[in-house]
């Protein structure tokens, strides 16, 4: 049998790898200085916890020719479906490897008195990865269930409050509709949405411009049928951006999502006062977008509120997206937790 400092060192090298790729995403991705300094804390208090061993005695009992498990590999460790799947995995790396470290350690007649140490590194890097997650959990192509179209000139309150209010309340995405503003104000305003919006997990998408969605850090875009073509903002975005598109009949679905559409706003649903020129599919266009394509997440749109949001429901839809019923109310939270319950 071989010695436990064996097991000790490989577990600090697998621990101090996924420290700082943890803060390498906190930094350049989350854009966190907290969190930074967190995970760059950790890991230097980890080196200086492993610095109480005798001065070479890890490098002394390296073996990489004898260890067993070098071609041992993970069924998905060769991709990555995204950078909250990055966090996952290092996340989990990180605390499995302290937990080595933790209990190897306390054989060894020099390391015994850090265990305590090591454990409390444990529970604050699990802070550090729900925190990182939340935050990078936004950019993932996910069902939502309440997206609020948030456009200034609706809301009966301040913008941030409605905004604020709906977080709380439980929207998971939003989506900034400001036709007429320019384009260094959209960015600031897109910015400001994107600092509340990631810290509830929710998603930001920014209605028509690309260029704005990838200035501001928001996680995608909306194109409606006068906008820029789903195949061309891969070419600009890349799978960095998520592409929302309108899909008002077969046709307009069928082109989205064979371009690489990850979201259609299937729609108008009923009349709405936001465009009034817009004639209503109803929910039957509803029930056979969600029949047609039971894997492709959708939202359903136009003049819906909690009091109609039941019959899509009873069709299939499995998320709405809504304005003029959350940002021109007195209490836009109540409105937000009513489609809640209605797709939950």
């Amino acid at each position: 049998m071989r010695h436990p400092i064996r097991l000790v060192d490989a577990a600090a090298n697998r621990a101090i790898e996924a420290a700082r790729v943890l803060e390498d995403l906190a930094r350049f991705c989350a854009d966190d200085a907290a969190l930074t300094e967190g995970y760059k804390a950790l890991r230097h208090e980890l080196v200086s916890a492993l610095a109480s061993l005798p001065t070479g005695w890890r490098e002394a009992n390296r073996d990489l020719v004898g260890d067993v498990g070098t071609t041992i590999e993970g069924a998905n460790e060769g991709s990555r479906e995204s950078v909250a799947a990055i966090v996952a995995a290092n996340g989990s790396r990180l605390t499995e490897a302290l937990r080595s470290i933790e209990e190897g350690i306390k054989v060894l007649p020099t390391g015994t008195a850090h265990w305590s140490s090591i454990e409390s590194l444990r529970y604050r890097a699990y802070d550090l990865n729900a925190q990182l997650t939340l935050l990078l959990r936004s950019s993932e192509a996910r069902q939502w269930k309440v997206c609020l179209l948030l456009t200034e000139s609706i809301c009966k309150r301040p913008w941030r409050d409605v905004l604020r209010a709906a977080l709380e309340a439980g929207v998971d995405c939003i989506q900034v509709r400001e036709k007429e503003w320019s384009t260094k104000n959209l960015v600031a305003h897109v910015r400001a949405v994107v600092d509340d919006a990631h810290r509830c997990g929710a998603s930001v998408i920014v209605n028509d411009r690309i260029d704005v969605a990838l200035a501001s850090g928001a996680d995608g875009v909306h194109l409606g049928a006068s906008d820029l073509v789903v195949s061309d903002a891969r070419r600009i975005s890349g799978r960095t951006l998520l592409v929302g598109a309108t899909a008002h009949d077969h046709a307009e679905a069928r082109a989205a999502i064979d371009a690489g559409a990850d979201c259609c706003g299937v729609g108008a649903m009923f009349a709405s006062t936001v465009k009034p020129n817009q004639a209503p599919a109803g929910p039957e266009w509803m029930r056979e977008f969600a029949a047609m394509w039971p894997k492709v997440a959708h939202l359903a749109i136009g003049g819906i509120t909690p009091q109609n949001a039941p019959q899509l429901r009873a069709v299939g839809c499995r998320g709405v997206a809504v304005s003029s019923c959350v940002c021109a109310s007195d209490d836009p939270g109540s409105q937000v937790a009513a489609l809640r319950e209605i797709f939950e």
